[in-house]
């Protein structure tokens, strides 16, 4: 696997491209004065032009409760089917900002908010990545396990993907 580290707008539409492929992320939260981080799966509404990854969430939930009190926040997104994987670093920020809720919106996110747009609890949450990295293949598992496999047996190596460091 080679490295190709991206920075600036380039590292923002990698970002974007793998975000949007994978979806659901598991989102870690660090509890004050807890032995290990809370994880628990997220679902993104939107990475912004900058970068910055947008959520819905619950202020009761145990995610927003943490976040609240410590803002880094860490989102592991992985397609095992593809072998993309992206590990992200940063920062949460959360608002009532109803314009945002109007935004996302969605029969999917009603199930979590019976009380509708109007809920009290829901809350956005943005995520400023400070530090990310990915691992893409490009290529599906079967044709990747094929290329690892040939150059098992030819001894030439073979690109089987990339990875690197996304600098936004």
């Amino acid at each position: 696997m080679s490295t190709e580290n991206l920075s600036n707008q380039e590292a923002i539409e990698k970002l974007r491209e793998l975000v949007d492929s994978i979806d659901v992320a598991m989102m870690i939260s660090y509890p004050k004065e807890a032995t290990y981080p809370y994880k628990t799966p997220m679902s993104r509404q939107e990475v912004d032009e900058d970068g910055n990854i947008w959520y819905l969430l619950s202020s009761e939930s145990e995610t927003c409760k943490n976040l609240e009190e410590n803002h880094n926040v860490s989102l592991s997104f992985g397609d095992p089917g593809s072998y993309t994987y992206v590990s992200i670093d940063g920062i949460a920020a959360i608002s009532r900002d109803q314009e945002r809720i109007d935004k996302y919106w969605s029969k999917f996110v009603e199930v979590y908010f019976e009380r509708g747009k109007e809920d009290p609890t829901i809350r956005v949450l943005k995520v400023t990545p400070l530090d990310a990295h990915y691992w893409d293949t490009k290529t599906n598992k079967l044709f990747t396990l094929l290329k690892v496999a040939s150059a098992a047996v030819t001894g030439q190596k073979v690109d089987i993907g990339r990875q690197g460091d996304l600098n936004i």
